[in-house]
C-alpha cells in the first residue's frame, strides 16, 4: 500500500503520535496542546482527516498510526524528488552535496549505501 500524502502540520502531529502510540485521543489532544499549541478541536479534526485518508486509525478513542515514520518520510522524499528534481536522484544528490558539508565518515557511509 502506497503511503498517502501528509502535510507539514500533519507530519508534526504524526511525530507526536509515533512517540506515544497507541494513545487515547484525549491524551493525544493534551500533548498536541502542549507541543503544538493546538486546541482540542484542531487535534480531533486532524485525527479525523488522517483517519479518512487511511494514515491513522481511531478505534474506541485509541489512535494508532497505519504507516511508519520511515514510510511517510520516503513518500515525502519521493514527492519532493519528482516535483523539484524531475525524478532525478543524481540531481538531488548533487544539489544536496553542494549545500552540505559532509564529513569523511558521512561520505563513506553514503558510498556504502550506494554500493548496496
Amino acid at each position: 500500500m502506497e503511503s498517502p500524502k501528509v502535510f507539514e502540520s500533519e507530519y508534526r502531529f504524526c511525530l507526536i503520535l509515533w512517540k506515544h502510540e497507541p494513545i487515547n485521543s484525549t491524551q493525544l489532544a493534551k500533548i498536541c496542546k502542549e507541543e503544538l499549541g493546538w486546541s482540542r478541536t484542531t487535534t480531533f479534526t486532524v485525527i479525523r482527516r488522517l483517519s479518512d485518508r487511511g494514515v491513522v486509525k481511531n478505534e474506541n478513542a485509541t489512535v494508532t498510526s497505519l504507516f511508519s515514520k520511515e514510510d511517510i518520510q520516503v513518500a515525502q522524499m519521493d514527492e519532493m524528488l519528482e516535483k523539484t528534481f524531475e525524478g532525478s536522484l543524481p540531481a538531488f544528490v548533487a544539489a544536496f552535496a553542494r549545500r552540505q558539508k559532509l564529513s569523511e565518515d558521512e561520505v563513506k557511509e553514503i558510498l556504502r549505501m550506494l554500493e548496496r
